[in-house]
């Protein structure tokens, strides 16, 4: 029976347990995405805490796909010192951390870049934007290729692209964004995926067949003709073909109304039920590549029951960390209480306002 503590592998990449950081909006990069001494603080936390892996939060590959203020980024060469030294720390502390890439698409921040948004089309949901063109799309490729090179050149450990939450290629993936008419849309599930393939090879033939590339996808969008269970069981088992080296299973977009990815909730601390575990099963039956379950694991004992009865390969996290970065420590060392955290996602509110992410809930018992 597979345990949580113990070393696995992703592709060269050796972890000392199941447990994986879930990429987190942290609120604390410079103003041109910069990496920060606070940013660097909260990953030595979290590898100090016992994380198997971490995932940085959405690092926007390109000017235009910016989602949030103080987002990292990963857009431009004179970013790599910053993430070196980000990437250096971690390693010395035995941790390691692979870089999340994103492109907000339609939901970019165009007051912070000054850019207009760009996806796969206009939708009825009010989106704002221009629909991309074939040249958009290509530059758009290139980015997330770029964006990899810079990631190996300042040590991460791997990358994962963000397929998922609504961005840009969950938008390209999705029905109900994406109306497009020609190879990269409509009904044909295999135009959908056509841009998510050529990202991936893209980041392959620049980064190198030999450095990790994960993906993160929504199990379903949670809207009415969007991306399903059946589409991402199309997507990862297409993605497993192209050499994708595992899957995060997340879902839902910021429209999904309570199935948003970051459902909140206000019960105890005790809750224990994974949102994703349906999708999850599915997968487990017909895809070979490792899967990270992420989305309302707060105890130990799910985490066990979810790993031992083969329904994922690794546990994602994000909020209970943001409350307890040593969680997975104290769980190791025999105290098994359920995560803090209560789900209530008062720790996004202080990174709008530029203080960085933090649980509110935490501070107010402290008071």
């Amino acid at each position: 029976m597979p345990g949580l503590f113990e070393s696995t592998s992703i592709k060269k990449m050796t972890l000392t347990n199941r447990f994986i950081r879930s990429a987190t909006w942290e609120g604390l990069a410079g103003k041109d995405g910069s990496v920060t001494p606070k940013m660097i603080d909260v990953s030595v936390k979290l590898s100090q805490g016992g994380i198997g892996l971490i995932i940085t939060g959405h690092s926007y590959v390109s000017l235009e796909g910016q989602a949030t203020p103080w987002q990292l980024g990963s857009y431009s060469d004179k970013l790599i010192p910053g993430l070196s030294e980000m990437t250096n720390v971690v390693h010395g502390t035995g941790g390691k951390i692979i870089m999340q890439l994103a492109h907000a698409g339609s939901y970019a921040a165009s007051l912070l870049s000054g850019l207009d948004p760009i996806g796969p089309s206009p939708v009825e949901s009010g989106l704002v934007g221009k629909e991309m063109t074939r040249d958009d799309i290509k530059k758009v490729t290139q980015a997330f290729s770029n964006a990899a090179v810079r990631a190996r050149t300042a040590g991460f450990d791997g990358i994962q692209i963000h397929g998922a939450h609504g961005y840009l290629i969950s938008q390209f993936l999705s029905p109900f964004f994406n109306k497009r008419k020609d190879e990269y849309g409509g009904e044909d599930i295999n135009n959908r995926t056509r841009f998510v393939v050529e990202v991936l090879e893209a980041i392959r033939k620049a980064a190198g067949i030999d450095f990790p590339v994960l993906i993160k996808l929504n199990s379903e969008d949670f809207l009415t003709n969007g991306f399903t269970v059946e589409d991402m069981l199309h997507t990862t088992a297409t993605l497993e073909e192209k050499g994708i080296d595992a899957v995060e299973m997340s879902g839902g977009t910021i429209v999904s109304g309570r199935n948003i990815p970051s459902r909140a909730t206000k019960s105890d601390s005790g809750q224990s039920g994974a949102y994703y575990e349906a999708a999850a099963r599915q997968y487990k039956k017909k895809i070979r590549i490792p899967l990270i379950l992420v989305g309302g694991i707060r105890t130990f004992e799910t985490a066990e029951r979810l790993v031992s009865e083969g329904i994922t390969d690794y546990i994602a996290l994000s909020r209970p960390l943001i409350r307890e970065p040593g969680l997975i420590n104290r769980w190791k060392s025999g105290d098994r209480k359920a995560a803090l955290c209560v789900s209530d996602n008062g720790c996004f509110k202080p990174c709008f306002k530029g203080k960085g992410i933090c649980c509110t809930t935490e501070s107010r018992s402290v008071k």
